[in-house]
């Protein structure tokens, strides 16, 4: 059974509630140095750095071969485990030469990564369970793994929704009290029924 499997529904719960609600009253508390950071945020290349050396090293972990090392995330792949010693040299090359070469936009790109590798373990926590209100999970991970896929592919959407969304202050405001509320359902549900 991999790891990502014994998460329970409530712990997983109580860490993206309050994730989301810490992020969101700063949000809201701090307006305009919030627009700030985000308006800077796709060029930021310290960011973008951690955010990809973060990402891949996380992908890095789930795949690498039993004979190397003991990873403690290490997956399955199934038919592609012939390909593990490959990717086990590879991902080291392509994130050095992502973080070297690929500097417009790398703090999106990483983000993108790290959003794909964090709905893993999200869905896997509420996968088979039947507890009331536990689809606040799967919705949020299916949107972050919409969201990862194209700030990878396609990083200039995460600036142009953005700048949509600084765009006037009130608009930011109410998208920021939208993530707070669901942030407050989510820990309110694993706190109440999971």
């Amino acid at each position: 059974m991999h790891p990502y499997e014994e998460i329970p529904l409530n712990t997983a719960g109580y860490i993206l509630g309050v994730w989301l609600i810490l992020v969101h009253v700063w949000m809201l508390t701090k307006s305009d140095n919030a627009m700030a950071f985000l308006k800077r945020l796709p060029r930021n290349y310290p960011f973008g750095i951690a955010f990809m050396a973060a990402g891949m090293f996380w992908f890095w972990l789930l795949i690498i071969p039993e004979r190397v090392f003991k990873s403690p995330l290490a997956m399955d792949l199934g038919e592609f485990n012939a390909t593990k010693t490959a990717l086990f040299i590879l991902v080291p090359i392509v994130t050095y030469t992502m973080i070297d070469r690929v500097r417009e936009f790398l703090a999106v790109r990483g983000l993108g990564v790290l959003s794909l590798m964090a709905a893993a373990p999200l869905l896997a926590a509420a996968w088979m369970e039947p507890a009331p209100g536990k689809l606040l999970i799967p919705i949020f991970s299916y949107g972050l793994l919409t969201a990862g896929l194209f700030w990878v592919g396609m990083p200039y959407l995460f600036r142009d929704a953005v700048t949509w969304a600084i765009a006037k202050k009130s608009r930011f405001q109410a998208l920021a009290f939208a993530g707070l509320t669901y942030g407050i359902a989510v820990l309110a549900c694993a706190l109440v029924w999971w």
